[in-house]
């Protein structure tokens, strides 16, 4: 499959191939929901998907590896040392790392604003110092970094049928919106880590502070203010898949069925989440296997739908601004 998806976008150089091959692996091993609707792209837009995720996880795995990687200050050397690769690259279509060769590969072919990695990159390091969040204000300017400008990467691949502006707030939303599930599905793991990344106010409003999470995650005891503030974390939550989810029409139809299909599996975290009683302390809510199937199963219809629709229908004319091939094709 990864070498229909290489032909497919026209990538013919051997090491280039290699470093889409190396992010592919990296989004089938750590991101299982993000890949899984990937999967449901058309075949020649996956391995750009595939970089970006594989750029933003190399990052990320640098500021979060605590173990091998050691104090923060390695962290923050290798962070720098990423930072100045990709800025290479971005001139250049070089790059030291093989992550790095692919998303500025990406990102020439689609046009994609070097600030919006840069935004990405300044969250990374935030990681380096910052431990919690006094306000949702707070948390949504570190968010804009590190989930709304993956959102906004991402437009560009997956082509719109109104002008790119219209839809960058709601492509922004549903990036905050997979991140919030991820922040609160991970509030035991971040806590090892030193992190909070649930709003101080939110948690304050029902009597939470760190050393009561600590304690809960220590002992394995419940307490009715932590479930408390995390119900109220998961309405925030929906809150802004709510915000997000027009934007799923205003994507290139052969695009949707990924986007919504990733929507309800990032969704179904949450319920997961609920049905588990927020015991996200104290272990990981899982999506049943037969949820995620059927899910995607859904998604595929839609995709032989799309496709049949279409074959029989003639071409809508894009919008100005709208991007639905990309730049750059045959390296």
């Amino acid at each position: 499959m990864t070498r229909r998806e290489l032909d497919a976008a026209r990538i013919t150089d051997p090491a280039l191939r290699a470093a889409y091959a190396l992010c592919r692996r990296l989004n089938a091993r750590h991101g299982r929901t993000y890949f899984l609707a990937t999967r449901l792209l058309p075949l020649e837009r996956r391995s750009a998907v595939h970089a970006l995720y594989g750029f933003a996880r190399w990052a990320d795995d640098i500021v979060d590896d605590l173990g091998r990687r050691g104090a923060p200050g390695e962290r923050d050397r290798l962070l720098k040392r990423l930072e100045d690769d990709l800025a290479h690259g971005l001139r250049t279509g070089g790059g030291e790392e093989p992550v790095v060769r692919a998303v500025a590969d990406t990102a020439d072919r689609y046009g994609i604003e070097p600030a919006l990695f840069a935004d990405f990159l300044a969250s990374m390091r935030a990681d380096l110092t910052v431990t919690d969040y006094p306000t949702y204000a707070d948390l949504r300017a570190y968010m804009h970094g590190s989930a709304a400008v993956i959102g906004l990467q991402m437009l560009p691949v997956l082509g719109t049928v109104v002008p790119r502006a219209e839809a960058a707030p709601c492509a922004a939303a549903l990036g905050v919106a997979f991140q919030l599930t991820n922040f609160l599905r991970d509030v035991g793991e971040d806590l090892d880590r030193g992190r909070i990344y649930l709003p101080a106010d939110l948690l304050a409003a029902h009597g939470v502070d760190r050393p009561l999470l600590e304690w809960s995650r220590r002992t394995g005891r419940r307490d009715p203010r932590i479930r408390a503030a995390l119900v109220a974390a998961e309405a925030m939550t929906r809150d802004v898949y709510r915000a997000a989810e027009p934007g799923v029409a205003m994507l290139d139809p052969r695009v949707r069925p990924c986007i919504r299909t990733a929507f309800l599996l990032y969704g179904g975290i949450l319920d997961a989440i609920a049905h588990d009683d927020y015991a996200v302390l104290h272990r990981r809510a899982v999506v049943p296997r037969g949820r995620r199937a059927a899910t995607a199963a859904a998604g595929v219809a839609q995709v032989v739908a799309a496709r049949w629709r279409a074959r029989r229908l003639p071409a809508d004319p894009v919008p100005d601004g709208a991007a639905l091939e990309p730049k750059g094709a045959g390296r």
